[in-house]
């Protein structure tokens, strides 16, 4: 119980931090997008998912996404997951990120409605990764639950995705905020792009 609110007080003080800092935009097209490495999940298994790594094989997709088990980020992730197969065939990796625990990605990752195993999804609890691709977290009002009825505790990222090419440069930013884009979105458009970016040409 006392590492859980220690975590809980190490997180609220980020978020204050965070809000205390001048508004930031997320990094741009041609921004060098920064590397990291983060508890993910996928099938409901656990491993060490490196950007590094990732980038060695072709472009990147990561998408920061509010929280699992709730309405729109449910069918970002399935979309994803009927699209991955596409993705696979332009060589594009896929990563969701969100400040759910390891432990609710663990079951999201593997729900057969959402993830459904098909792509990894990893946990950026401290808010660390998204706050480093310039995007400022939210906490969760009190009270709040995902569809399954269980409290949601945790920051939420706002909705963007990324598409890194392979020397590590990003290519796009999509935001719902900004571009006014629904969930479903982000998966077409990131698409379109690494599908252009495989047949040479300009995303």
């Amino acid at each position: 119980m006392k590492k859980r609110f220690a975590g809980s007080m190490a997180l609220g003080a980020l978020l204050a931090l965070a809000s205390a800092m001048p508004a930031v935009a997320a990094l741009a097209p041609g921004a060098v997008a920064p590397t990291f490495t983060a508890r993910a999940s996928q099938a409901g298994k656990e491993f060490t998912f490196s950007l590094a790594d990732a980038l060695r094989k072709g472009p990147v997709v990561v998408y920061f996404y509010p929280s699992a088990y709730t309405g729109g980020c449910d069918l970002e992730a399935h979309t994803f997951a009927v699209e991955r197969d596409k993705f696979d065939a332009a060589g594009a990796t896929i990563i969701g990120v969100s400040a759910d625990s390891i432990e609710r990605l663990d079951a999201f990752s593997a729900d057969p409605k959402y993830c459904a195993g098909k792509f990894p999804v990893a946990s950026d609890a401290e808010v660390k990764v998204a706050l480093a691709y310039g995007l400022e977290a939210m906490a969760a009002r009190p009270g709040m639950h995902d569809v399954r009825g269980v409290a949601i505790d945790h920051a939420f990222i706002p909705r963007t995705t990324f598409v890194i090419a392979r020397d590590g440069r990003i290519v796009a930013t999509l935001s719902s905020e900004t571009d006014h884009l629904r969930p479903d979105e982000h998966v077409k458009q990131s698409l379109a792009i690494v599908q252009r970016l495989q047949a040479g040409k300009a995303p």
